[in-house]
């Protein structure tokens, strides 16, 4: 196979892995998650398979993956926000701030409003809040944190 093959090859698993995921078929996902990473390694696969990984409650393998996919392209910034979400998870508020911060700078992100929503330190939230507002106006769940967290400090 040429590598344009492989790469098109990995790109369908992910695909089929994406799918099984939907459909909480969890085991299934992360055995094609894995075919597509062995096939053509891509920092989506990884964070995908993090992302599988963290609806199983294995929040250490999902932050492995986040690194993992960190690795193949740093500018990527779904992992640094998924770290940071699952460190949220795990109660590591601290060390989660690091890295919600690294993905608000990321060069690549579909979402870049979510990791100022996870941002939750009260002192900096609303100014989080209205980042991500300005990235995208009509982001309803961050216009209701930050409409319910200006109540709560008032």
């Amino acid at each position: 196979m040429e590598p344009e093959d492989d790469q098109k090859a990995a790109w369908d698993l992910f695909r089929k892995a994406y799918e099984r995921q939907m459909k909480g078929e969890f085991e299934e996902a992360i055995k094609l998650y894995t075919e597509s990473i062995e096939l053509y390694p891509t920092a989506e696969a990884y964070t995908f398979r993090g992302w599988t990984h963290s609806f199983m409650g294995m929040l250490d393998e999902a932050i492995e993956d986040c690194h993992r996919a960190i690795a193949v392209d740093p500018d990527f910034g779904n992992p640094y926000n998924d770290i940071g979400a699952y460190l949220i998870e795990k109660g590591q508020l601290d060390d989660a701030i690091e890295w919600l911060e690294k993905a608000t700078r990321a060069k690549r992100y579909e979402s870049p409003a979510f990791p100022h929503l996870n941002l939750r330190e009260w002192d900096k939230a609303l100014e989080c809040y209205r980042r991500a507002l300005k990235i995208n106006p009509k982001y309803d769940l961050a216009q209701r944190a930050f409409t319910r967290l200006r109540a709560m400090l008032n």
